[in-house]
């Protein structure tokens, strides 16, 4: 693929998440898409196929008054993108962990994209 395709495809996918809009997410996603968040080395979150990842999108709606990805490094090697990411957002709701509704988040992370037939086959995002 090519690299300016890939980089397309990826920031496509980050404004629709930004805008809130999974509808656009699911737009770049490959019908067997696979989704893995690790945390601090440990696989939080892990589903498989469109159907799941819009469910969960959807779901994660609700904790955000608002949120944002931005790029911050890009490298693109054959059907694979490895993003540097600076992450910012305001929670909606209070959180298990003890963040509190109307608290900012601030972190740096790394998503990496594996693409087939021009649609992003797999996102593992690690903070």
């Amino acid at each position: 693929m090519e690299k300016e395709i890939i980089q397309t495809i990826i920031e496509s996918y980050i404004d629709a998440y930004n805008k809130f809009d999974v509808a656009g997410m699911l737009k770049s996603l490959h019908p067997d898409v696979e989704f893995k968040n690790i945390t601090g080395g440990n696989v939080d979150l892990s589903l498989t196929g469109l159907k799941e990842f819009g469910d969960q999108a959807n779901s994660a709606l609700q904790y955000f008054i608002e949120r944002k990805q931005t790029i911050s490094g890009l490298n693109i090697s054959d059907h694979t993108a490895e993003v540097s990411v600076d992450y910012q957002a305001i929670l909606a709701i209070d959180l298990p962990n003890g963040l509190k509704a109307g608290e900012s988040i601030q972190m740096k992370g790394q998503s990496v994209f594996i693409f087939e037939d021009n649609l992003i086959l797999s996102i593992t995002d690690i903070s």
